[in-house]
């Protein structure tokens, strides 16, 4: 997607179209979504749809990374930075799990794997909203709590993508080749309070 589109985010009928684009885009995929179904879902004209998302492509992509920034910043403005590393990281580790790990994260995440070699820039998209995201963040932590002298880091960006694949150990993989339909709390619990072991005992302040 080359094409340069100025989104005006906002009105009533903005958050009409996104909500019902979700609903669309979650039971039917990128392919399957058709315009005609968005705009019924979500209570407005084809033409109302068009005059915010010329292209379906550009719909995906907000509703996409709407949904990963929000989880982001659900996850920034609940957790204490300042309180010790274990309780930040089991926080974090949490709520980062739960989401992946949710009907709507799953379908997230595969839709855009799913579409991401014919339009590079929904890749893109989700990895900036996502996973970047939680990289940037985690990084500016690990240096405040390095500052602190609660942790050893020499690479911050490494060890935040470290981290994030703690998190994912075990229930992910599962999930991802249909090994598993559904996690548990208590498993999500398990791999989390794993992951921060593994993690202070590399990084913890000796």
């Amino acid at each position: 997607m080359t094409e340069t589109v100025q989104i005006v985010r906002k009105g009533r009928k903005f958050t009409q179209v996104l909500e019902g684009a979700r609903d669309v885009f979650m039971a039917d995929g990128f392919e399957g979504a058709s315009v005609d179904d968005i705009a019924k879902a979500a209570g407005v004209s084809k033409a109302t749809l068009y005059s915010y998302f010329p292209d379906k492509r550009f719909l995906f992509v907000e509703v996409a990374t709407t949904e990963c920034l929000r989880q982001a910043d659900d996850a920034i403005h609940n957790i204490d930075r300042s309180a010790p590393p274990r309780q930040v990281l089991f926080q974090v580790g949490m709520h980062f799990l739960r989401f992946i790990t949710s009907t709507l994260g799953q379908q997230i995440f595969r839709i855009c794997v799913a579409e991401s070699d014919r339009f590079p820039d929904i890749g893109q998209a989700f990895y900036a909203s996502g996973p970047a995201v939680m990289r940037r963040e985690m990084a500016e932590y690990f240096e405040q709590a390095v500052g602190r002298g609660e942790l050893q880091i020499d690479d911050l960006t490494l060890a935040a993508d470290q981290f994030g694949e703690l998190c994912k150990a075990d229930v992910w993989p599962r999930l991802m080749f249909g090994v598993s339909k559904t996690v548990t709390d208590a498993e999500v619990t398990r791999v989390v309070e794993s992951a921060v072991d593994m993690f202070m005992a590399r990084y913890g302040a000796q």
